[in-house]
């Protein structure tokens, strides 16, 4: 967001900037003069949508183009599910949007705030061992490239550059409009139930696919894990929504408020850490409801953290998280934040963390005042001893000859980028960084 004096902060407080221009476009054809304009002037143009990226790959030093503005629903064909969206629109807004056609999107995160054109250039995903991240729902989107003109990339456009252009970093261009490949709507039937976490280990791969969606959490300093497993329903089923009491309990007053106090107060005094981490198991993470899709994926988070999230090949889940453990107990760190475990289906997009492999993903936070880098590059030094790859919205110090080892098309994602943007106008230290050059 960009803040009074013309200050651009992502949600972390991980990046900031003051860039020369901020404009706000509201159509295509504004981001396209934007485009014409920084061009003429020498200036570098890049996008944001919500700004929740935690790396700086949105950072913006020349103009910034806030996409605010840009959002809302161009098409929809309720008999083949196929929406075209405006690139800044939130995926908040986009259930309501699909409402009236009977649609949904297939999968979602579990955060809900970031524009559509940001969360598939950055590979968001949810979870669930058949199921991509967000960029696989792509079936085509729109591009203002660096010579200011239109790129059209779908089954009959460019059809070869999809695969690099649906997961693009921001660039190869500024996406103005995405169509995606939306399923009929849809309920879930979610549990939410603590296990012991020796057990949720020892069966993790079999709970994870005999569920539609499967993930678990654990808080370091306690034995156990709070599981949430999801069976997806047809629309016609019964509703059995969480009661508001209980939900404005569990998701604003625990998860966020006194949340949000504890890990304050858990900066002055670590020591309070494990046993705050221990009561929020015995208060949060066992209950079972049925409600509509995006509402059982997506959670209401209020409380400002940093995260570093990687993709591992699913065999080496258990013995990367094994090591986690041992290194949080062996340095005695006293961490707040629980640690996250989510899955994702093989896809064949060039630069997806799950490109080529199904995934597990493993994420670590810290409380946004806390420094994570100690802690953050010790778990990544794990995560690259079992193959991972670093999610490229979260924080993670991998440069460009460390990641094409990673990814087996990166050279000919560099080169499509040498092809679209020789004058890197939508590139930025981030960018150069990871892809080089």
């Amino acid at each position: 967001m960009t803040r009074p004096g013309g200050v651009w902060q992502n949600w972390g407080r991980s990046a900031t900037v003051r860039p020369v221009r901020v404009e706000r476009p509201r159509s295509p054809e504004g981001v396209q003069r934007a485009v014409k304009a920084a061009v003429s002037q020498g200036l570098t143009v890049k996008a944001v949508g919500a700004s929740h990226s935690f790396t700086g790959i949105a950072v913006a030093p020349g103009v910034l183009l806030e996409l605010d503005d840009l959002q809302g629903l161009v098409s929809a064909d309720a008999a083949s599910g196929r929406v075209t969206l405006l690139g800044g629109t939130r995926l908040h807004r986009i259930p309501g949007l699909l409402r009236h056609y009977g649609l949904a999107m297939e999968n979602l995160g579990d955060i809900d705030r970031q524009s559509i054109s940001g969360a598939i250039s950055t590979g968001t995903h949810g979870t669930g061992t058949d199921f991509g991240g967000i960029a696989t729902q792509v079936r085509g989107l729109t591009l203002i490239t660096a010579e200011g003109e239109f790129l059209r990339i779908d089954e009959t456009h460019n059809p070869e550059l999809l695969p690099a252009a649906a997961l693009g970093l921001g660039a190869l261009g500024i996406i103005v409009e995405v169509t995606l490949q939306c399923v009929p709507a849809f309920i879930l039937q979610a549990i939410d139930e603590p296990a012991p976490l020796d057990d949720v280990l020892a069966s993790v791969h079999e709970r994870a696919v005999a569920h539609d969606h499967f993930e678990f959490y654990w808080f370091p300093h306690t034995e156990v894990a709070l599981t949430k497993t999801q069976t997806r329903l047809p629309e016609s089923a019964r509703r059995l929504p969480l009661p508001r009491l209980g939900k404005w309990v569990d998701e604003t007053l625990l998860s966020n408020g006194v949340y949000r106090v504890v890990c304050a107060a858990a900066q002055a005094v670590p020591a309070i850490t494990p046993r705050f981490n221990r009561l929020a198991v015995q208060l949060t993470g066992d209950r079972e409801y049925t409600d509509r899709s995006h509402t059982v994926l997506t959670q209401r988070r209020t409380v400002r953290f940093r995260e570093m999230e990687y993709a591992l090949p699913v065999d080496q889940l258990v013995p990367a998280f094994r090591e986690l453990q041992q290194l949080i107990a062996d340095r005695g760190w006293r961490i707040e934040f629980p640690i996250e475990v989510r899955f994702a289906a093989a896809d064949d997009l060039w630069l997806s963390t799950a490109s080529g492999r199904a995934s597990a993903y493993v994420a670590v936070h810290r409380y946004w005042r806390a420094d994570p880098r100690e802690y953050f590059e010790a778990v990544e030094q794990i995560m690259l001893q079992h193959g991972g790859r670093p999610h490229w919205g979260k924080l993670h110090t991998l440069g460009a000859e460390q990641l094409r080892e990673r990814y087996p098309r990166f050279d000919d994602f560099v080169a499509l980028r040498d092809r679209l943007d020789p004058e890197r106008l939508f590139g930025n230290r981030h960018l150069e960084r990871i892809l080089g050059a």
